[in-house]
């Protein structure tokens, strides 16, 4: 009998936006904590949502391992787990629910558990791992299992109810330092060939995924770290490589996605570790996600290029200085035009992630974001909204006009959750006018580029220029629309205290002005 079932609740299917660009990874946080225990001398097996059809493939899942404990640990790698969806959060309550008939003791860990542990202990979780858990994990099992003396109010990091079943928080764990000392995640429970084959019909390569660190020091006052805070850990480039080969080797994958929040933040470890993918042949084209000042710092870009990266996405967030001071982002519009030309001299493509919606936001500040975009040509986007996150400061500045709805039901919601500067319709709408733009720029760039070099036009460029003449043709009408919408007003929130205006219930603190 299996003595513990790892599960997560991230299901792809539920996620139309997400199903449809079918780009799918392991759980990669949930592979280290089953090769934690593993190495701990406890057996283990996988149910992976990723790809699963629905729950009653868990149910499947329980009645054939039959497993003592049933352990929901989320991929905290995963920003889409880390986004606290509605829907799988009511995945991971129905799973925990089929845990529970089955016998098995249910223990939780994830940024949506640690925000909200008491809604799981009354679903009828039997514990909560709040943050970083591979530890408190391990101490929990150990002390249910007779391998040392239990008291759960001696365990950091946890969550549990009582005996007059009051839900209890104990106090917070100190996170793992030595990184490396974790072994490798456990490739090994993954059905790893149904993924390969999923990426190369759909996107003609085979990409698996990797972290460097854990957390993220900086102070973006709307990013929720519910998991690792403020703390930053890093491994050795020297492990980092050794995965990456081992990857390399076992599995052959044809990319790379470093998932970690900043990848390369200490002095001189891109420098080691490209030093070191070259010495030990272990390149892999890979994509990573960084800040901008940090890809001015040093020869930062260089090292990237002799590691093999091939595109870096960054949090430029907005064209407008203000809101990136509001938003305590740490950087200047001038960095990011930067970066973006160091990177494209090194061949190398950059994404940007854009959020509008932050408190004060204007018309005309939204005008100098799709300026930024127009002039820097990245070579990908991703639009957000706002998204107030139990933990953060934005979130403290607005709990006031929030309404019933708090989370977004996946990820292509976009749902205005506070009375922003405008409607969730009219962001909505932004989202179709930005990306009919960028598209359309797109494909004129490839469009002139191929008929600079007439032999190698092919029929991909008659797609791109029917493409590219509907997205003109709609474009003003698009535009049209959201002007309309930027004149209607919030529905679905809490009607603001009274005696209090919109422009004091979102009043930036001292230290944002």
């Amino acid at each position: 009998m299996t003595s513990l079932l790892f599960g997560q609740s991230y299901y792809l299917k539920f996620d139309p936006k997400l199903w449809e660009a079918m780009q799918p990874y392991p759980p990669l946080g949930t592979l280290y904590a089953a090769s934690f225990l593993r190495a701990h001398d406890y057996e283990v097996a996988l149910f992976d949502a990723m790809l699963a059809e629905s729950e009653q493939e868990w149910a499947e899942a329980l009645a054939r391992e039959q497993p003592r404990y049933a352990i929901l640990y989320e991929d905290n790698f995963n920003y889409l787990s880390k986004m606290c969806l509605l829907r799988m959060r009511e995945a991971a309550f129905t799973m925990i629910a089929m845990a529970r008939r089955q016998g098995c003791t249910v223990v939780v860990a994830g940024s949506d558990a640690t925000d909200h542990a008491e809604q799981y202990l009354a679903q009828g979780a039997d514990y909560v791992l709040l943050g970083e858990g591979e530890l408190t994990l391990l101490e929990l099992l150990d002390g249910l299992e007779g391998r040392a003396p239990f008291d759960p109010a001696g365990i950091q990091g946890l969550a549990y109810r009582d005996s007059r079943e009051q839900a209890v928080r104990t106090a917070r764990r100190p996170d793992i330092r030595d990184l490396d000392a974790l072994p490798f995640p456990a490739w090994d429970l993954v059905d790893v060939p149904r993924y390969r084959q999923i990426w190369r019909e759909r996107h003609g390569i085979f990409s698996m995924n990797m972290v460097t660190t854990r957390g993220c020091p900086y102070h973006c006052n709307w990013c929720a770290k519910p998991i690792w805070g403020q703390r930053y850990n890093v491994r050795s480039p020297e492990n980092v490589v050794a995965e990456m080969k081992w990857l390399k080797e076992t599995h052959g994958p044809d990319h790379i996605w470093f998932a970690d929040d900043i990848m390369g933040l200490k002095p001189g470890w891109l420098e080691r570790f490209a030093d070191l993918v070259e010495a030990e042949q272990a390149r892999v084209p890979f994509k990573c996600l960084s800040r901008v000042d940090l890809l001015l710092r040093g020869n930062a870009v260089e090292s990237l290029q002799r590691a093999g990266c091939q595109i870096v996405w960054v949090g430029a967030e907005s064209g407008s200085q203000k809101i990136l001071n509001a938003m305590e982002k740490g950087t200047r519009v001038e960095q990011i035009g930067e970066a973006r030309r160091r990177l494209r001299e090194a061949g190398i493509q950059v994404g940007f992630f854009l959020q509008f919606g932050y408190p004060g936001e204007t018309r005309a500040d939204i005008k100098k974001t799709l300026q930024m975009v127009r002039d820097c040509r990245p070579d990908n986007i991703g639009m957000s909204v706002s998204y107030p996150l139990p933990g953060t400061p934005f979130y403290e500045r607005v709990q006031l006009q929030l309404g019933e709805k708090q989370n977004w039901t996946d990820s292509a919601d976009l749902a205005m959750m506070y009375r922003g500067p405008f409607s969730t319709a009219f962001y909505r709408q932004l989202h179709t006018v930005l990306h009919k733009e960028f598209r359309a720029r797109q494909a004129w760039d490839g469009l002139t580029a191929a008929l600079r070099r007439p032999h190698t036009l092919r029929p991909r460029h008659l797609r791109q220029a029917a493409g590219l003449l509907y997205r003109l043709l709609t474009l003003p009408a698009a535009r049209w629309r959201l002007d309309r919408l930027a004149k209607t007003g919030h529905e679905g929130l809490q009607p603001l205290p009274a005696g209090l205006t919109l422009d004091e219930a979102a009043r930036p603190t001292p230290q944002q002005e």
